[in-house]
């Protein structure tokens, strides 16, 4: 059986998640993708095709004229549609498009939750090269939160407390991103949390989810990440209400909200698996083949109505952040280990003797820890992590 894997940049999820479970499926691979070079590094043994995967037409066409397709699948935020276009064209199990649409793209997103009367959340788009100075003279909730309408990372998401702040941030993102719509929203308090879905279109699984601790505002830096098992009931009930409306329900999905009094409110549906190892972490701590049952959804296989994931895990991953604008000169590698029964798993993500901007955002990453332990407690698992980082040193030459 044939995949068709769209891809832009190689990523964690991708090279160490689904290509190994692909591989342990019997599957085929070819990827698609628009930087051919970068993915024949990592994986040579592999069919890699160019294409211009945001183009659906041309994803169409590059299947069509090569071999039939069992399934077209795709990690990636920015390809969703496409890979669900496409593997609609081919009469393959997919996703809705318009629900792939829907939640990419932030505004319509708030659009849609506020007609069907789930959560109205105040909003407004900027177009692409349009002034912000009009925003001026709407009645904008301070503070409020810029973003790219079709944004990731937290790339260019930052908090704004006036007018005039608001017009500034608007120009500079306009500045980097000329071609790119904002989205401006009211900020929604509270701690931010996301919920891990799992589907077929008929059975959905809840695979649990994680405590967010982000970086000190304007910015919003996901700087770690704690395994909850399960979010209030309550909680869970509203969140999957929202997805429901939305129409997302076939494949894994990450979904992010934040908690305020009792409310559960969206900040965004990255309609994938969670990513920045967080999603090899999860696979590790259900002792499930979670990437496996992610591919057999494509291919049209139902979930079994009981995943058999365990429960007796608890788990962390943080994030070291470039601090200083300069050249990473001194940095800690690769490492496996356990202290105290916990397994540390520490990948660097910048190399020593790369130069790094200070970006405000998950760009600032300059490694990944994982923190996982089994019948322990969670004030366990932090102390490890936290001493293993304290001993570590990163170190940036201006």
């Amino acid at each position: 059986m044939r995949l068709y894997l769209l891809a832009l940049n190689p990523t964690d999820s991708v090279t160490e998640g689904f290509l190994p479970a692909a591989a342990r499926l019997g599957l085929q691979v070819t990827v698609l993708t628009d930087q051919p070079d970068a993915h024949r590094r990592s994986a040579p043994d592999l069919e890699v095709l160019e294409c211009d995967v945001r183009d659906f037409r041309a994803v169409v066409t590059r299947i069509s004229t090569h071999r039939a397709p069992d399934a077209v699948f795709t990690n990636s935020d920015h390809l969703q549609t496409q890979a669900a276009l496409a593997a609609d064209y081919f009469g393959l199990p997919a996703k809705d498009w318009r629900a792939a649409l829907r939640v990419k793209d932030k505004a319509e997103m708030r659009r849609h939750l506020a007609a069907s009367g789930l959560d109205a959340v105040w909003s407004t788009e900027l177009a692409a090269g349009r002034d912000p100075a009009a925003l001026t003279a709407l009645d904008v909730p301070y503070p409020c939160v810029v973003k790219p309408r079709e944004g990731v990372a937290s790339e260019d998401v930052v908090l704004v407390e006036g007018p005039a702040e608001l017009v500034l941030r608007c120009k500079e993102v306009q500045g980097r991103r000329p071609q790119t719509a904002l989205v401006i929203e009211e900020y929604l308090a509270g701690e931010l949390h996301s919920i891990e879905t799992l589907g077929d279109g008929t059975v959905r699984h809840v695979l649990g989810g994680f405590h967010t601790r982000l970086s000190p505002p304007p910015y919003f830096i996901e700087e770690r990440s704690t395994f909850v098992g399960a979010h209030p009931e309550p909680v869970v009930r509203q969140v999957l209400a929202q997805l429901d409306a939305l129409g997302v329900g076939f494949g894994i999905c990450h979904t992010e909200f934040v908690v305020h009094e009792g409310r559960a409110r969206i900040i965004e549906v990255n309609y994938r698996a969670v990513g920045d190892q967080i999603d090899l972490m999860l696979a590790r701590l259900l002792d499930i083949p979670l990437f496996e049952h992610v591919l057999r959804t494509h291919l049209g296989e139902p979930l079994p109505a009981d995943l058999g994931a365990r429960t007796d895990g608890v788990a962390l991953v943080a994030y070291p952040c470039a601090r200083s604008v300069g050249t990473l000169t001194t940095a800690p590698g690769a490492a496996d280990l356990t202290v105290d029964g916990v397994a540390l798993t520490y990948r660097p993500l910048r190399a020593v003797g790369e130069r790094h901007e200070v970006y405000g955002t998950n760009r600032d990453y300059i490694g990944a820890l994982r923190a996982f332990g089994r019948n322990t407690d969670q004030q366990a698992v932090d102390r490890v992590a936290d001493e293993y980082l304290a001993a570590q040193r990163w170190e940036f030459t201006p």
